[in-house]
């Protein structure tokens, strides 16, 4: 082999070294950028888990931008002082166990329960003069009843007389029950319903709350109370569903899990609440078995207005597929991007979530002023109008970066808000469109909330159960009515109550119809 022949292979096998190692290098690269993202996850997950979760807005440090926010009129934003600790402590009753006392109803009980007397007389029989008829004796029946934070039983008395002159035997008629030979007053129904949807106890648990109290029940007896009642209740909810769909113009959606059904040994199928917010403050929740975008389409058919939503894909092939639909997006979900990125590129990040708090601080001056209509979109184009502009330009510098690889978190951002850019500008334009839906995101509390005290839903139906108590408990609060009120007065009333004039039963309606004269209960008759 001559010299120049053995310098051409190693110049040969030189190249390949090299673009072995180009190829290396590159491979390098690239897990570098999956460790580093994967990293920024790992932060994210350990925040969600043990950080702080509060979206209050990063104030910009003047050395990384001072001129970002010059010119455009955003006022410091003071944030509210911090509240002071207080220690709350509490006593517990022993327990006291007594033989229990079987009434041939079938209704058991122990010496610990409470029983108070109410007197039933029928008018027309107190019409009666005395010396023309005769007290001879009572009936008397038993119904569970419940004031907040304890049971009671309810015997109702009921004087029996003979009319001297026909010798026939009168009683006044019991109070009719919610179902047949139901031993639950109408304060039991709606306290059970309460306390699962608004303070989020399991059956189980009420179940041993009535057991203290002295009440001697199955454990399935107060689920069967719950599921007539919501069989009941139903109807209204699926009435109020169709008229906040066909009625408004402006709907916030969203979806949250729930396990709901049995998938396994052990295990509990992924599920989905829909949840919708009418800009009248009424809230449905549809249950879905998946997050599939036939849903959407299910749940919304029939409207024609503004959706306001986050950036899910379902809402916004929904919308183009309507026409007559305009899509608004959330400025809250934007923000979460620009903040996962904050430890990857906390200069750019603190810049966006400056920008973005200049737009909140916007938002807070029209609430501070009173701002509507007109007013209200007036004051955006001249403030919040300029901030958006500025933002968007900030968005096109920052994608002429060198050093953004493609699974960057700020890129990340950056590609999520400007695929989103129309819809993020509909705010603009519409003063009954709000910034973000932190307002639906509030409304659906309960859900999470529940979701750590009874986990799951054992069926779907109980799913769909769910579905309807959170549609009417959320809407109640905020409309301003007592959920018990409301549950007592409908429960009682939605027997006789007609059919066509159904929507008369939703909160909002209810309110203005019977909110001044509600049904009572037996137990709210006795002095407190």
């Amino acid at each position: 082999m001559t010299p120049a022949t053995r310098i051409t292979e190693l110049e040969t096998a030189n190249t390949g070294l090299q673009a072995d190692l180009a190829s290396l290098s590159s491979a390098y690269g690239a897990l570098q950028a999956d460790c580093d993202n994967l990293k920024q996850q790992l932060a994210w997950f350990q925040r969600q888990v043990f950080g702080e979760k509060s979206e209050r807005r990063i104030e910009i440090d003047a050395a990384i931008q001072p001129s970002l926010l010059t010119g455009l009129g955003v006022p410091d934003v003071a944030l509210p002082p911090s509240r002071p600790e207080e220690t709350v402590t509490y006593t517990r009753r022993p327990k006291v166990r007594t033989e229990d006392t079987v009434l041939p109803a079938g209704l058991r009980f122990t010496d610990a329960a409470v029983i108070e007397d109410i007197q039933i007389d029928d008018p027309a029989f107190e019409a009666i003069p005395e010396d023309q008829k005769e007290r001879i004796g009572e009936k008397v029946t038993y119904r569970i009843a419940q004031r907040p934070s304890s049971y009671s039983i309810l015997r109702l008395i009921r004087p029996v007389y003979r009319l001297k002159s026909s010798g026939e035997i009168v009683c006044a008629e019991a109070p009719p029950a919610i179902f047949p030979g139901c031993t639950a007053d109408v304060s039991v129904l709606a306290g059970l319903l309460i306390d699962k949807g608004l303070y989020h106890l399991p059956i189980y648990r009420q179940h041993q709350r009535m057991t203290d109290g002295g009440l001697i029940l199955s454990r399935q007896t107060p689920l069967n109370w719950i599921t007539r009642a919501l069989d009941l209740l139903t109807p209204i909810a699926t009435a109020m569903g169709r008229h906040v769909v066909e009625t408004n113009q402006h709907l916030a959606m969203d979806e949250t899990p729930i396990k709901a059904g049995r998938a396994g040994p052990g295990k509990m199928k992924q599920a989905y609440l829909w949840p919708i917010y009418g800009q009248n403050g009424e809230v449905v929740f549809y249950y879905a078995s998946s997050r599939a975008h036939a849903h959407v389409q299910t749940f919304l058919k029939g409207f024609t207005g503004t959706l306001i939503s986050d950036g899910y894909s379902a809402y916004t092939a929904y919308a183009k597929q309507h026409d007559t639909l305009t899509h608004a997006l959330c400025w809250a979900h934007a923000r979460r991007y620009f903040e996962k990125a904050e430890k990857a590129d906390p200069k750019a990040s603190a810049e966006a979530l400056a920008l973005i708090g200049a737009l909140y601080a916007h938002e807070q001056i029209i609430r501070d002023q009173g701002f509507a209509g007109e007013a209200k979109r007036d004051y955006r184009i001249t403030h919040s109008e300029l901030v958006v502009h500025t933002f968007w330009r900030w968005c096109d510098a920052q994608l002429t970066r060198t050093d953004l690889t493609p699974k960057h978190p700020m890129t990340t951002a950056l590609k999520y808000v400007r695929e989103r850019r129309s819809g993020l500008q509909v705010f603009l334009s519409d003063p009954e469109v709000p910034i973000d839906t932190n307002h639906l995101e509030r409304a659906i509390r309960p859900i999470p909330m529940g979701r750590r005290n009874w986990l799951f839903c054992w069926s779907e139906l109980g799913a769909k159960h769910i579905a309807v108590l959170q549609t009417l408990l959320v809407t109640c609060r905020l409309q301003g009515v007592d959920p018990y009120t409301y549950f007592v007065d409908v429960l009682d009333r939605v027997s006789v109550h007609p059919d066509k004039d159904i929507l008369e039963l939703t909160p909002r309606i209810w309110k203005e119809k019977f909110g001044n004269d509600p049904l009572r209960s037996l137990v709210d008759l006795l002095p407190a």
